[in-house]
């Protein structure tokens, strides 16, 4: 579940990602018009997490383990554009490499903090009733 959960958590955001980048340049919206733009970068984090699946063995769920799926998303995303005269100009490649790696490691960042502050919460809670 937390693997399906964090898989559609990445792909949102890249469509957030692509949505905003529309948005910014006046261009329409609509649903496929962002699909169109996010699609490079959606099979980029696809490769992401096909290859941390594969050599770790786990979901990249971490800060760490999400890395590949940022720079597959990016690299591959790009190569793809490149390949379909999307356009990579140097300021968007720019833009992409740092507002996917906000988001993609971004998340992850705040689930571990999160995790941590529950375990902390509840290891006091433990250590409260121990001390009764």
């Amino acid at each position: 579940m937390r693997t399906a959960r964090g898989l559609a958590f990445d792909a949102a955001l890249i469509c957030i990602f692509a949505a905003v980048g529309r948005r910014s340049h006046a261009e329409t919206g609509a649903l496929l018009s962002v699909l169109a733009t996010a699609w490079p970068f959606l099979a980029g984090m696809a490769a992401g997490w096909l290859i941390s699946l594969l050599a770790l063995r786990r979901a990249p769920l971490t800060v760490r383990d999400g890395i590949p799926v940022w720079l597959c998303a990016v690299t591959i995303g790009m190569a793809l554009r490149g390949l379909t005269h999307a356009g990579t100009a140097f300021s968007f490649i720019v833009v992409a490499t740092l507002f996917l790696g906000a988001m993609l490691l971004g998340w992850r960042a705040v689930a571990m903090l999160t995790a941590r502050r529950a375990l902390q919460t509840q290891a006091t809670a433990d250590m409260s009733k121990i001390s009764r």
